[in-house]
């Protein structure tokens, strides 16, 4: 099987490493090929700690991959998350030299380029720079700027930032396992791919992903990106109070938060107990579900707060930004029992789980739909439109008939057939010069690399 006819999507999380392997099928879905999973050792809130871990955890879930898919994995998309991510918005223009032309692709690149030079803080970087609505001269709110005729091109931009360290140690890690990282991908983004439809991205609608390590935000509105943010806080700090609160050991405290974790005390009865056996011949511990829930409830309290937060920093509650879809809530997190209803309450926005229903076309194992993994079916989706957009090739006999026909008769008329494929050619090239976000950012990884080795 060619590299082609698959793509890879890698997340490196904090609890998990997962490999996905797909495909798409001729009904445009998803055919999921193979994956793998292996315990994220080497990440701690989305940011890598310790590299041969990390190595080790990707090299163990993409064997895992190869076996279940039956292909060799060489390329991946990476998602990128961690603390260290944040968003802002600017506003910039251009004064274009010959307004009486119309606005081309290549004016809009000048303007985002022009918007990657801003000064941030020491050791960040822009890594994303996001067009939302235009503005030409003295007409606004302007969704596709192209073909129209002007002096001055105006556009608002969701600007993402982040750590080029931590991108650098991801890079590292795929790499030294063996991988090519094909594009990086900002994991809330990804995960609204996998669980979002167009129709909430339009009415307005924000994906919380509640990973082990952090919890991601992207909110929509008119189909376009508004805001995005990682809070540094997700599953395993929930995890860790229980352990405090209840005095057991990490793993006790781990399976009392998936089998019978709460996030509503109101809704466990005060006589249902669950007993924990006791260590090395020590007594066996019975735990209240009630308490149990009341020690996950103070903290998830506390995360969707913050969630709360961000959204009144967009202005989710004034009448023109409204999120009519509400919440989409993903991750592993969004797992825990009665977290709907709370995120209900807390937000005041509608909330639903989201899965991968509407994209996935088969499931041979019917877990890989589940919220936990949104962010590795996203990247997986994110590659296979990579691929998507990878130029095509001419086939050897039109190109030795375009040699034959110019080198066998310079002077006579070019025939329609190598008109054609001397226009998909040109086309070619035009796309070879488009690279995509993550394309462009890998541009400055490798550079690093090869500027240091």
């Amino acid at each position: 099987m060619e590299n082609q006819e698959y793509s890879v999507g890698l997340d490196i999380g904090t609890t998990k490493i997962v490999a996905i392997v797909g495909r798409r099928n001729e009904h445009g879905k998803i055919e999921i090929m193979g994956a793998g999973k292996a315990k994220s050792l080497g990440v701690h809130k989305g940011i890598v700690n310790n590299i041969s871990q990390t190595i080790n955890s990707i090299k163990s879930a993409v064997a895992e991959a190869q076996n279940s898919s039956g292909v060799t994995i060489e390329k991946v998309t990476v998602g990128i998350a961690g603390k260290h991510i944040r968003s802002l918005q600017h506003s910039d223009y251009i004064m274009r030299e010959h307004p009486d032309q119309y606005i081309s692709e290549e004016d809009i690149e000048t303007l985002k380029n022009q918007v990657k030079k801003l000064v941030m803080l020491p050791g960040e970087e822009i890594i994303h720079v996001l067009p939302q609505e235009y503005k030409v001269d003295s007409e606004g709110e302007i969704q596709e700027p192209i073909g129209m005729h002007g002096k001055r091109l105006e556009a608002n931009f969701h600007v993402v930032v982040g750590q080029m360290g931590s991108i650098r140690n991801i890079a590292r890690c795929v790499r030294e396992a063996g991988l090519e990282m094909e594009a990086l991908t900002l994991e809330p983004l990804a995960s609204s791919e996998a669980v979002l439809t167009k129709e909430e991205k339009e009415a307005g609608v924000a994906i919380v992903d509640i990973g082990g390590g952090t919890t991601d935000i992207a909110i929509f509105k008119d189909n376009i990106i508004r805001h995005t943010c990682v809070i540094p806080y997700g599953g395993g700090i929930i995890t860790d109070d229980i352990k405090e609160g209840c005095s057991i050991i990490e793993k006790h405290a781990e399976q009392l938060k998936v089998k019978f974790g709460s996030a509503v005390p109101d809704l466990e009865k005060d006589s249902t107990f669950v007993t924990i056996p006791g260590l090395h011949g020590r007594e066996d511990k019975e735990i209240s579900l009630k308490t149990l829930a009341q020690v996950i409830n103070a903290r998830v309290e506390e995360i969707l707060e913050m969630v709360n937060t961000e959204l009144k920093a967009y202005g989710a509650h004034e009448q023109k930004k409204k999120l009519i879809a509400g919440i989409v809530l993903a991750g592993g997190g969004s797992n825990l029992n009665n977290l709907r209803q709370l995120a209900n309450y807390t937000t005041g926005f509608d909330s639903r789980i989201g899965f991968a229903n509407e994209y996935v076309a088969n499931d041979k194992n019917h877990h890989l739909r589940g919220p936990e993994y949104a962010t590795s079916i996203g990247l997986l989706m994110e590659s296979l439109k990579i691929r998507d957009k990878k130029p095509l090739s001419l086939n050897e006999e039109t190109e030795e008939k375009i040699t034959e026909n110019i080198s066998d008769n310079p002077n006579q008329e070019i025939s329609s057939e190598i008109l054609e494929a001397m226009k998909i050619e040109e086309a070619i090239e035009k796309r070879r010069s488009k690279l995509t976000f993550g394309q462009n950012l890998m541009e400055k990884v490798k550079k690093f690399f090869d500027e240091t080795e």
